[in-house]
């Protein structure tokens, strides 16, 4: 069996749930290639499976004939499952739904692409979040629908002893765009720094990624705010193999990870700083829901109360008999229920289903 996955661009959590799922699967004796249609910084995370950087009609023709997939797992574009079957494809073709953007965006593309969907796909496969099970249910009542959980690699990606810091550092990772919400880590960050000088903020995202009008909103929000700029480093594009020991190094430190999302299929950085033993303020975006029970593996603070979110972060700093509980809850949840193992089960299942209904 042979497996193709596509999406627009290695970056992000797609780049993560791309990589981890392939070798995954590989290890299960499935053929595993990666098709992308422009490069990014996240390439260079991969390694020892097949990818390719290709938005040339002709040449994804050349690869699908000489390849012959079994199965073609097309996420998000809707153009490359119009293109899969106009160059001919007639295997299984699966359309992922994952990646959107906002619940209004994410509405908005499938309403109007809703009967190219329906015409294209074999079926739809999402990760169980809420709202997506809604969303979808409601547009392609016809199409077969597969939800699971996207997996994690506890035996290569978790908790390491790092050197000690001398103040709490406070993390967010993501995307300088809108739906991530960096503002409001700004503005949060911005009332905690002013309450103890000594923290830090630890800022990752993929610069090659950012909203050219978004990021000239971060960089004047930054000047309007001495304090905060002084305290903020902004790490970009830093290889996925180095975010353990960062996020481990955040979690001893006495801070924590503040994902400030207004969506999220999933929330991989969420996930992956539970198993760095980082304990988790978020906002509840959908996905995470799969991951945070509220006070029992992580905290939910509510979207747009600052207050709310500083209070929450300081008693998961202060509090530390209840901060070491949360981060051993989570731990052990991500690596009870997020295992690549299960994924792989779940997926090859997906596959002779709709190999035999083909």
């Amino acid at each position: 069996m042979k497996v193709l996955f596509t999406f627009f661009n290695p970056s992000g959590g797609m780049e993560t749930l791309n990589r981890v799922r392939s070798k995954a699967l590989m290890e299960k004796g499935i053929e595993c290639h990666l098709l992308y249609n422009l490069d990014g910084q996240g390439r260079k995370n991969i390694e020892n499976i097949p990818t390719f950087i290709l938005s040339d009609e002709s040449k994804i023709r050349h690869l699908i004939e000489r390849e012959k997939y079994t199965a073609i797992v097309v996420c998000t574009d809707i153009k490359m499952l119009e293109r899969m079957r106009n160059i001919g494809y007639s295997g299984v073709l699966i359309y992922e739904v994952q990646g959107l953007g906002t619940p209004e965006e994410t509405d908005f593309i499938l309403q109007n692409y809703k009967l190219n969907i329906e015409r294209l796909a074999d079926a739809l496969l999402y990760p169980r979040n809420p709202y997506l099970t809604k969303l979808l249910g409601s547009y392609f009542p016809n199409i077969p629908q597969f939800s699971f959980d996207d997996p994690l690699d506890s035996g290569h990606f978790g908790y390491i002893k790092c050197p000690p810091t001398s103040s709490p550092i406070i993390g967010w990772v993501g995307r300088i765009q809108q739906n991530k919400n960096w503002r409001e880590f700004l503005q949060i960050g911005e009332r905690l720094v002013q309450l103890n000088p000594e923290m830090r903020l630890w800022f990752f995202d993929d610069d090659t990624l950012a909203h050219p009008n978004e990021l000239q909103s971060f960089h004047q929000f930054l000047s309007a705010s001495p304090l905060l700029s002084a305290r903020l480093i902004r790490n970009s594009s830093v290889p996925h193999k180095h975010m353990a020991a960062y996020l481990s190094m955040i979690g001893d430190s006495g801070g924590l990870l503040i994902s400030t999302s207004i969506h999220e299929g999933f929330g991989y950085i969420v996930a992956e700083s539970m198993l760095c033993r980082c304990p988790v303020l978020s906002t509840n975006s959908g996905g995470v829901q799969r991951l945070i029970y509220n006070d029992l593996t992580g905290k939910f603070y509510t979207l747009g109360n600052i207050e709310e979110a500083v209070q929450k972060a300081l008693s998961l700093m202060i509090d530390i008999n209840h901060r070491n509980w949360l981060t051993q809850n989570a731990e052990a949840h991500i690596k009870k229920h997020f295992s690549t193992d299960f994924y792989s089960y779940q997926f090859l299942e997906m596959i002779k289903v709709l190999s035999n209904s083909s």
